[in-house]
């Protein structure tokens, strides 16, 4: 049975931990420019894609925003934290992301929106020196005064329901530890500011303790462990991540399942990278870096399977480089060479340059990512929300369970998510009912 699904009446409010950085400031003035009928939300599947309904005969191809229940983008209120003092239109001046003739359009919307002091330690974040902080004292009555500022935006801008986007900076490499295996563990170790907690845990456990979904666009270890599963079940609420798939690994999650499916082997695939905004500047610090480099690293193997097929990628080997490079600001180049065999073991190459925005490609992910998780509220799921991978560079799955990394099968599992929620026939497209075969 399809699960019952509420009304999407009403506002809902997105609270973003890096309100004011490239990511974020490119999706709330996309959404205003939206709004105001200036330009279209390119990129975005709840918004410009369809949905096929039924047999291929039927021609039932409706837009997936008018298929499922979505919240409007004119019901969307946002909000949030920061470690640097700005409105939303200084950050996005300063990300430098948005031509200045766009910007100019919305800046009395941006003026308005205004970030809440972060919960910051540059222990987690090397390359960062905020000063629009909340003084440490615990890290528990951190996670309090989160809380609190959740209930005060929602009494304040007079919204409905509320979503949370991690948008902020990659924090170093925490590995899973005793803290992180129940909730009792974590609260304690909240209580006695425990090291393995970082800023990005303190926002996710308050935004569940407060009912309110969290969604993890970075790599960090920041809602994938027992103690978030735990709450997560507890207070019934939604979460997904993490890392947003934009660009090199969007390239790898396209190319490297077409190798696959025609058996072409690989003997090696070096990937390198130039950008320079302040995602570059933090991961230009190699324990930030150690958080990238584990959720880009981890895609291939997934897709390909060398245990599966030992013959084809067995041996592959993978590199990955970020380099900080001030000059091309959110304009990031990636390079990547893959070195594949055909028929008798003969090698060939592919190279792949992509000159890609990482804003641009992120925003409308940003955007579906909201409206399909208020959509999981509204349909009364809980816990780690799989159906969503197709946004993800290591999505979460359920534990024993590998993470499937095949954009295309990804997609296919996204739709008929959406199909399976409104009750219609899930699509197979395995064609039999067209053709008389015996």
């Amino acid at each position: 049975m399809a699960p019952e699904i509420d009304n999407p009446k009403g506002k809902v409010g997105v609270l973003i931990p890096g309100l004011c950085g490239a990511v974020s400031t490119t999706f709330m003035a996309g959404v205003e420019l939206v709004r105001r009928n200036i330009k279209k939300p390119y990129g975005s599947l709840t918004q410009m894609q369809t949905i096929r309904i039924g047999k291929r005969t039927e021609h039932r191809n409706p837009l997936i925003k008018d298929f499922v229940p979505l919240a409007n983008l004119d019901d969307l209120v946002f909000g949030g934290w920061d470690i640097f003092d700005m409105n939303a239109y200084e950050g996005a001046k300063k990300a430098g992301v948005l031509r200045n003739e766009d910007l100019e359009k919305v800046k009395d919307f941006m003026e308005t929106i205004h970030p809440m002091k972060g919960v910051f330690n540059q222990y987690y974040v090397k390359k960062l020196n905020g000063d629009y902080i909340k003084q440490w004292g615990s890290k528990l009555e951190l996670a309090n005064e989160v809380m609190e500022d959740i209930k005060e935006f929602k009494k304040e801008s007079g919204v409905d329901r509320l979503v949370t986007v991690w948008a902020a900076s990659t924090e170093i490499y925490i590995p899973p530890s005793e803290v992180h295996l129940s909730l009792e563990n974590f609260e304690r170790g909240l209580e006695e500011n425990h090291k393995d907690i970082s800023p990005s845990m303190i926002y996710a456990y308050a935004a569940l303790k407060s009912g309110v979904p969290f969604i993890n666009g970075a790599p960090g270890t920041t809602v994938d462990f027992p103690a978030m599963y735990e709450l997560a079940d507890k207070m019934h609420v939604p979460i997904a991540g993490k890392d947003f798939k934009t660009g090199q690994t969007l390239m790898k999650t396209i190319i490297a399942p077409g190798l696959k499916a025609r058996m072409l082997g690989i003997d090696g695939w070096f990937s390198t990278n130039i950008l320079g905004n302040r995602d570059g500047e933090v991961l230009d610090d190699p324990e930030s870096f150690k958080s990238k480099e584990t959720s880009k690293l981890s895609v291939l193997e997934t897709i390909l399977q060398p245990d599966m097929y030992p013959d084809l990628y067995g041996h592959l080997y993978h590199k990955v480089r970020i380099n900080y490079y001030p000059p091309r600001g959110d304009n990031k180049e990636g390079w990547d060479n893959i070195d594949i065999f055909g028929w008798l073991g003969y090698p060939m190459q592919i190279k792949i340059n992509f000159l890609c925005r990482d804003s641009i490609l992120a925003a409308p992910v940003v955007l579906d990512l909201v409206l399909f998780m208020d959509l999981a509220q509204r349909a009364h799921l809980k816990g780690i929300q799989e159906w969503l991978s197709f946004y993800f560079k290591s999505p979460m799955v359920a534990p024993g369970l590998y993470p499937e990394n095949d954009l295309f099968i990804q997609h296919t599992k996204l739709k008929n998510f959406l199909r399976y929620l409104m009750g219609e026939e899930l699509i197979t497209h395995l064609g039999v009912e067209y053709y008389d075969l015996r």
